[in-house]
């Protein structure tokens, strides 16, 4: 009797890496993302949590975007996990914060994606991971209710 192994599907990799440019399209995006954090008014106060020299803090982001996105998992390898609310439990995040992130995000989004259908579908994402970071009193996340 021959056994015939069971065909076992490879994992689905997620196309957005590939679509949004690699790793240089991600490198773009935080370019883009970060000048708005240091031009818009309303991202004074996201922009102030932040040392003066964003080196460090756009190297890790576009770490994170690349493996989140689908390329590389570089970040995991260097950072391990992401935890994003601790990581982020030191600076106060209310609905003004998440709102200036996101203002940030779509800005550098319409300027380095051009697939409006992607676009979207990342802002939702993005949306969700940001509101998520809210940490400030009364934030349904924390309710147990």
């Amino acid at each position: 009797m021959t056994h015939t192994p069971a065909l076992i599907a490879a994992p689905v990799a997620n196309p957005h890496f590939v679509q949004v440019g690699g790793a240089a399209g991600v490198a773009r995006l935080v370019d883009a993302f970060y000048r708005r954090m240091d031009s818009l008014p309303e991202a004074a106060g996201i922009r102030a949590m932040h040392e003066a020299d964003l080196g460090p803090t756009k190297a890790v982001l576009a770490l994170y975007l690349n493996e989140w996105l689908g390329g590389p998992a570089n970040y995991s390898a260097q950072r391990g996990h992401p935890r994003l609310r601790m990581r982020h439990a030191a600076f106060r995040i209310g609905t003004a914060e998440r709102d200036a992130w996101l203002a940030c995000m779509r800005g550098a989004l319409g300027e380095v994606v051009p697939d409006a259908a992607l676009r979207g579908q990342l802002m939702q994402s993005f949306f969700k991971t940001a509101d998520w970071l809210r940490n400030t009193q009364g934030n349904p996340h924390d309710s147990h209710d």
